[in-house]
């Protein structure tokens, strides 16, 4: 009997993406926009395994924006090696894409994905249809790099330090730490795997939760400091303006994870981060702390994610943005969207 993070039944799945692999001579990977923990886990972590297994293949680590990776996320094997999507040269013989289950997520990368010979989609989003040659899509998966994990374990040697240190670092994010709801059996099987494997944990929680620069403190007490509670108390939110930013000397990423900081009061099911973007767009961020299930907010703002984690981006200022935001949580939780 396997452990709970194998899964023989994708055998015939795995195995086609094999094939695929073993013909490609150019493989292009890349994940969503704003990329997460998970997202650039996923990648890089793939990436090193093939090559491991095929030194000769040309690997190349896309990202779908113009940006680079996320400080906190640099410290994680060959992360500068990563190109946004928009650079890339040629046509890939195989597009691997990670932690995302819409082509449209691509971003910059999505015109390298349609130049691509062949498609490989892994990933743990719900999805309203599949796309890709071979799509393994588990939304019962607490990470895309559960998948992954579950992938590799096959190949003989397929899990070295490097890829167990870029996978336990996805699945620590997008389990919260292994606080949300779902962190299961098999992600935490998986996770003890990868340390075995020599990845260590301590090491993810230095770089992603304890290296905060002054100016993420200073916007994070900021955003608490505006904390409002909407829909009979069950909806925490707060904001940041651009000029919020350059008041604390603050960048847009370091407000990604400030949705976490919201979702701690106690007594709410939904948390909501609103942030201003650079091009007059609004970024939003959604957290549940119950069986509230937030992705269809998200999916209804042309965003997307899980039951309890979502985001979307929007048009309008970000008092529209609130508004909007809370009238449909307010139908969500079945509660009209006052104040509480």
């Amino acid at each position: 009997m396997g452990r709970a993070w194998e899964h023989p039944e994708l055998e015939r799945e795995f195995g086609r993406i094999d094939e695929l692999l073993e013909e490609a001579a150019h493989v292009a990977l890349c994940a969503h926009t704003s990329p997460d923990g998970d997202a650039l886990g996923s990648v890089l972590g793939l990436a090193a395994a093939v090559r491991d297994r095929w030194p000769d293949k040309r690997v190349s680590c896309l990202l779908a924006d113009d940006d680079a990776v996320p400080a906190s996320f640099s410290y994680l094997p060959d992360a500068g090696s990563c190109v946004p999507g928009s650079s890339l040269e040629g046509d890939p013989d195989l597009f691997v894409c990670l932690d995302l289950s819409r082509p449209d997520r691509l971003g910059v990368a999505e015109p390298a994905m349609r130049r691509s010979r062949a498609v490989v989609v892994l990933d743990h989003h719900p999805s309203e249809g599949p796309f890709g040659d071979v799509s393994v899509v588990r939304p019962d998966a607490a990470a895309a790099c559960v998948v992954v994990a579950s992938y590799l374990v096959r190949w003989e040697g397929g899990i070295t330090r490097d890829v167990a240190r870029c996978l336990l670092c996805g699945i620590v994010c997008d389990t919260g730490r292994f606080q949300f709801q779902n962190t299961d059996a098999e992600a935490l099987e998986a996770a003890a795997a990868l340390v075995a494997a020599g990845a260590d944990p301590a090491e993810v929680s230095l770089h992603v939760f304890q290296s905060d620069s002054v100016a993420c403190l200073r916007l994070e007490g900021l955003a608490l400091g505006r904390l409002e509670l909407s829909c009979g108390g069950l909806v925490a939110s707060s904001r940041v303006s651009l000029a919020d930013l350059e008041a604390c000397g603050a960048t847009s990423e370091d407000a990604g994870g400030l949705v976490d900081a919201v979702r701690r009061a106690a007594g709410v099911e939904v948390a909501l981060m609103l942030r201003e973007l650079p091009d007059g767009r609004v970024r939003g961020n959604l957290r549940a702390k119950g069986e509230a299930d937030v992705s269809r907010v998200a999916r209804a703002l042309g965003g997307g994610g899980h039951r309890a984690a979502a985001g979307f981006t929007c048009e309008g200022t970000l008092d529209e943005a609130h508004a909007r935001v809370t009238a449909l949580l307010a139908d969500l939780l079945g509660r009209d969207g006052s104040d509480a």
